[in-house]
């Protein structure tokens, strides 16, 4: 999934960004809209992050303009760290970052006047820090729900929560982190406009966490598996109550009570 046509410059050490914009549910790269919407904070460290190389790069990618370049190189970054020879944790956030990414790309796309594609951007950023730096283990499997958005379908944050705590990363780390960020674009969408923009993203979150589920369950013990139910069940007597059943969007701390 995520296929893309550049063939990016080596990965740079001492890499400080900020971007604007990105996001497809199908999870597969999406061309930058032609909006010069989007901002790339100090493009002159992005030009030694990604070098300008027009005889490498692909045909279709040679007459953007240099900000699309420069994104569409940083996506291409992750790849490296998504291969079966990285660590789990590598793996899980490179994806997790890939969807943050993907979910501005989106918002972007659509020239959308909210937040929520500067959100994901933020969310993203720390990741590829982390990825670049080797410091993955720094970073926290679970995060709050940001204020762009809520906890909605407590069921699914649940059995989310529960596979987190169990090591599912392990199993499934693409599945794991895109269900998440489906479960909190989901919700946004929900809020901005009805529960009829929310429902595909609802599926599509749960159908990853059912597959994450399913690989958790054939990787480990009968005794293992009953701790996961018996977790699900605690985690969502836990949600049920922060339940955003009124449809408003303003994030939820989810760590502080953990």
């Amino acid at each position: 999934m995520f296929d893309s046509a550049i063939k990016a410059a080596p990965f740079k050490r001492s890499v400080c960004v900020t971007l604007s914009a990105l996001f497809s549910l199908t999870f597969m790269q999406p061309a930058l809209a032609k909006s010069e919407t989007v901002q790339v904070a100090n493009s002159t460290s992005m030009g030694e992050y990604c070098r300008d190389d027009s005889q490498t790069q692909a045909r279709s990618y040679r007459y953007q303009s240099e900000q699309q370049r420069l994104l569409n190189c940083m996506v291409t970054q992750l790849k490296p760290y998504q291969q079966k020879d990285k660590t789990v944790a590598q793996q899980y956030f490179a994806y997790k970052a890939q969807a943050w990414l993907n979910y501005a790309i989106h918002q972007n796309s659509m020239n959308s006047r909210s937040s929520a594609g500067q959100v994901a951007l933020e969310m993203a950023e720390p990741i590829l820090q982390a990825l670049d730096n080797d410091t993955v283990q720094d970073l926290g499997l679970h995060r709050d729900i940001p204020s762009t958005s809520a906890l909605m379908r407590p069921d699914l944050w649940a059995t989310l929560s529960a596979l987190k705590d169990g090591d599912g990363i392990a199993s499934a780390p693409r599945e794991m982190a895109f269900s998440e960020v489906a479960l909190i674009w989901a919700a946004t969408n929900q809020c901005a406009r009805g529960w009829r923009e929310s429902g595909m993203h609802f599926r599509m979150a749960d159908r990853w966490l059912e597959q994450a589920r399913e690989a958790y369950v054939n990787a480990n013990d009968s005794q293992t598996n009953v701790a996961l139910e018996k977790s699900i069940v605690s985690y969502h007597k836990q949600y049920s109550p922060l339940d955003a059943s009124d449809g408003t969007c303003r994030g939820q701390d989810l760590i502080s009570n953990r």
